[in-house]
């Protein structure tokens, strides 16, 4: 699929010091943070559907919130989260299916009914790939996270009209690639697994999201992966 080039600059992030924004002004903002994989979920949607100038970026500081965030745009407290339409929503994965169906673009679900159905057994099993590859890190990499990596690479051979989950980039590709792009740099650095070795779907896979720009655009520094995976893991 063609996907927006547009390179923008990136605005700072806010903290507790910052001023919010002006919000109900009638702006589309969503709040994220540039090192959640949650967040780039929702980045990774909006650069491909080329909403660059309809959704404005708003870079939320974790470490250092400020206060307004929670009191006046998002009680959770968390990112991502979308201010449209004089209101808040959240959460990643409904996040991606509502920039996909309420705004313009390429749509990232095909028409395909089976296509549709198998989307949502992906999407659904996402958080079970994260809990598992998540738990390995304390313990044997191999046993608990190879089965995750395994189950992608059954899952990227049933359609065959595309190197991507459902043969063209949806919905699904984002749902893993942040997750994915984390996982491959810190299992490598830390434990020398390897996630493509004799997972060559897989492999091309991670090469094909790589080629995309909107997602080129929100990828992190590795030795900041390596950095917050070894405090929060393995302290």
């Amino acid at each position: 699929m063609a996907t927006s080039s547009v390179q923008e600059v990136l605005p700072p992030s806010l903290d507790s010091t910052s001023e919010p924004p002006t919000l109900f002004d009638g702006t589309t903002r969503l709040y994220i943070n540039y090192q959640c994989p949650f967040a780039q979920r929702v980045w990774i949607t909006r650069n491909v559907k080329g909403l660059q100038d309809k959704i404005e970026l708003v870079p939320i500081d974790l470490q250092n919130r400020p206060a307004w965030y929670k009191e006046k745009v998002y009680p959770q407290n968390k990112v991502p989260s979308l201010e449209h339409d004089n209101k808040v929503i959240g959460e990643s994965l409904d996040l991606i299916k509502y920039v996909d169906s309420n705004f313009e673009g390429p749509s990232l679900l095909p028409d395909d009914p089976e296509k549709q159905k198998y989307a949502e057994e992906l999407i659904a099993y996402s958080d079970t790939f994260l809990k598992e590859v998540y738990t390995s890190f304390k313990g044997d990499v191999e046993k608990q996270a190879g089965p995750q990596f395994d189950y992608l690479e059954t899952a990227l051979d049933k359609f065959d009209d595309g190197p991507f989950f459902l043969g063209q980039f949806s919905q699904v590709d984002i749902a893993y690639a942040p997750f994915v792009e984390r996982f491959q740099i810190f299992l490598q650095e830390v434990f020398k697994y390897d996630i493509t070795s004799g997972r060559p779907k897989l492999a091309k896979w991670i090469e094909e999201v790589d080629k995309l720009d909107g997602y080129k655009q929100t990828k992190v520094d590795p030795q900041k992966v390596v950095d917050l995976y070894k405090s929060r893991f393995l302290a």
